[in-house]
């Protein structure tokens, strides 16, 4: 085991940022598709061997809102060194004010309107009051947490846990957005802790992946009901993909794991597709398991921004910056942006880690 250094530190960072916003802005146009098969894999293959060939001069490939919010928290972390409630919501308030055609969906303006109009008297209190008090399951909280497990590299799981429960709470007040929002951050989390030189043990990461949900996913009623542990057993069915002598097929995972707009049907399966990655994929001919990560899971359709730039986010924190394409790159809208963010919320990460021991790459 030997020690993560700041330099490694911060082109996970940046690989992580960037993954996020390469798996938004090439996954986007494929957003609410069937999945991909025959001759449309081959189209989404020369997509992505245009985007990393030569560079050619095109218009920028445009983001959504989960880079949008995203980069909100960023700047928070930065700004702060913690997750303030008010500041959150003032920050993706005016984000979206600002720039509001980037794919908002319904129930996050409609929490963001009430901020406004409230001037942000109560910051949660909007997001508890959605669907007759039940709050939203969906993903949004999921999307852009990463920069919370990046700055967080230095704390303990229990604490990247509560600051992500904490970000997720201004618009998602679900139990299973928020554990959604959770399990994302554990898995950059735990991306960015290991070595991208020493083989990945996707059994152990999936496995330690569902301790960690287990003991989140309590039965607090008592009730021994079956769908206690949602995420847990989702999780479970992720290992049992990867186990699986033979490829199983897309309908299998779809049916199973999901491409929609839920936590529960697209975080878990962004991580299948960041470990499935690992080796090679039937239909995707690339050597670079970024790519593979964030191509299969456009090729999934559904909500293919999100869940590609879940598993980017992954990707990229596992790796750093060099595994992807800088002609691919150079297509994106907000890179350079995202690249100096990034960069600040890494030494705004160490101010606020002062004192704490470096980390050591598992």
């Amino acid at each position: 085991m030997r020690l993560i250094t700041s330099a490694m530190f911060a082109s996970k960072f940046r690989g992580s940022m960037l993954g996020a916003l390469a798996g938004d802005c090439c996954g986007a146009p494929y957003e609410g598709h069937d999945v991909c098969v025959g001759g449309e894999r081959i189209i989404l293959k020369k997509y992505f061997d245009k985007l990393e060939g030569p560079y050619f001069k095109a218009p920028k490939k445009a983001y959504t809102d989960d880079t949008a919010m995203s980069m909100c928290l960023a700047k928070v972390l930065i700004r702060h060194g913690r997750i303030d409630d008010k500041e959150l919501a003032v920050e993706f308030v005016k984000e979206y004010f600002t720039d509001p055609r980037r794919g908002y969906g319904g129930a996050v303006i409609q929490v963001f309107n009430k901020l406004r109009k409230s001037k942000f008297a109560d910051p949660l209190q909007p997001a508890r009051e959605q669907f007759n008090g039940s709050g939203s399951f969906g993903n949004g909280g999921a999307m852009r947490v990463a920069p919370v497990a990046l700055f967080g590299h230095k704390k303990t799981s229990d604490e990247i846990i509560e600051m992500a429960k904490q970000s997720a709470l201004i618009t998602h007040y679900h139990k299973q957005g928020i554990d959604g929002t959770v399990l994302q951050a554990l898995a950059v989390h735990a991306a960015l802790l290991m070595d991208p030189e020493q083989q990945l043990n996707t059994k152990d990461f999936i496995s330690n992946l569902i301790e960690k949900m287990k003991a989140i996913e309590v039965d607090e009623e008592g009730l021994g009901l079956d769908d206690a542990q949602p995420f847990t057993k989702q999780l479970e069915a992720v290992a049992r993909f990867l186990s699986m002598n033979t490829e199983p097929s897309d309908d299998d995972v779809l049916n199973v794991l999901g491409n929609d707009v839920s936590a529960l049907y697209s975080v878990p399966t962004s991580i299948y597709c960041f470990l499935k990655a690992q080796k090679t994929i039937k239909g995707i001919d690339s050597d670079n398991p970024f790519r593979r990560a964030v191509e299969y899971a456009i090729s999934l359709g559904g909500d293919a921004d999100t869940i590609a730039s879940m598993a980017g986010a992954i990707s990229g924190a596992f790796y750093g910056e060099n595994v992807i394409s800088t002609n691919l790159v150079k297509h994106l809208e907000f890179h350079e942006e995202v690249t100096l963010l990034a960069n600040e919320l890494h030494e705004a990460s160490l101010k606020t880690n002062v004192g704490r021991k470096s980390a050591p790459v598992e």
